[in-house]
């Protein structure tokens, strides 16, 4: 499974192949054509009461990690679409958050990768 992450303002690169915006919340200041997303799969980021809680605290991390792999646990469906898509070809996580190394994609990206 060939699977990478990108930020949604980053601009698109062919390699990106479908790209997946797993964010609950439509990134502020683009449009659909700018965003060059595929796929948005809203109800596979964390949980609104998860999000709110780290607040993209580093320290929080660990925790946020955990509770939001136990989330995804029951989101079978959905990880599905992202393994689906990965066995046509290459895909790409998107997301918004400023921190490109504690957000819910680089989870996502690690959960997948386990399945």
């Amino acid at each position: 499974m060939s699977m990478k992450i990108r930020r949604v303002y980053d601009p698109p690169e062919q390699a990106d192949g479908c790209r997946i915006l797993v964010d609950r919340l439509w990134p502020r200041g683009l449009n659909k054509e700018e965003a060059h997303i595929d796929v948005w799969l809203r109800d596979i980021a964390p949980s609104n009461g998860l999000r709110t809680w780290f607040s993209h605290d580093p320290k929080k991390w660990p925790e946020f990690r955990d509770r939001y792999f136990k989330e995804l646990q029951e989101k079978k469906e959905l990880t599905e679409v992202i393994k689906s898509r990965a066995r046509q070809g290459n895909v790409t996580l998107v997301y918004a958050a400023k921190d490109e190394y504690y957000n819910n994609a680089v989870c996502l990206k690690e959960f997948m990768g386990s399945l």
